[in-house]
C-alpha cells in the first residue's frame, strides 16, 4: 500500500513538472487538448478505482474524451470571437 502511494505521487510530480514546461511552444488548441486530457484522465482513474472498475480503463476513456472535448471547446471559442 505505501509503495503505490509512492509510486503514484512520484508521477503526478513528473507529470505536473512535465505539463509546466511542455506547453511553451503549442497552440491554445493543443493546450486546451492537453489540459483536458489530463484533467479526464484524472478523474476516469478516480472513477474507476472508487467503483471497483479498471482505474487504468477509466483513465484512458476519460482522458480521450477530455482531449476531445478540450479541443471542441477552444475551437467553438475561437469561432465565437470573430
Amino acid at each position: 500500500m505505501k509503495r503505490t502511494f509512492v509510486a503514484s505521487l512520484l508521477t503526478i510530480s513528473i507529470a505536473t513538472s512535465s505539463f509546466a514546461t511542455g506547453c511553451v511552444g503549442m497552440t491554445p488548441e493543443q493546450q486546451r487538448a492537453l489540459s483536458g486530457g489530463a484533467i479526464g484522465a484524472a478523474g476516469g482513474a478516480a472513477l474507476g478505482a472508487v467503483t471497483g472498475g479498471s482505474a487504468g480503463v477509466g483513465a484512458a476513456v476519460g482522458g480521450a474524451a477530455g482531449a476531445a472535448t478540450g479541443w471542441l471547446f477552444e475551437k467553438n471559442r475561437q469561432r465565437n470571437r470573430r
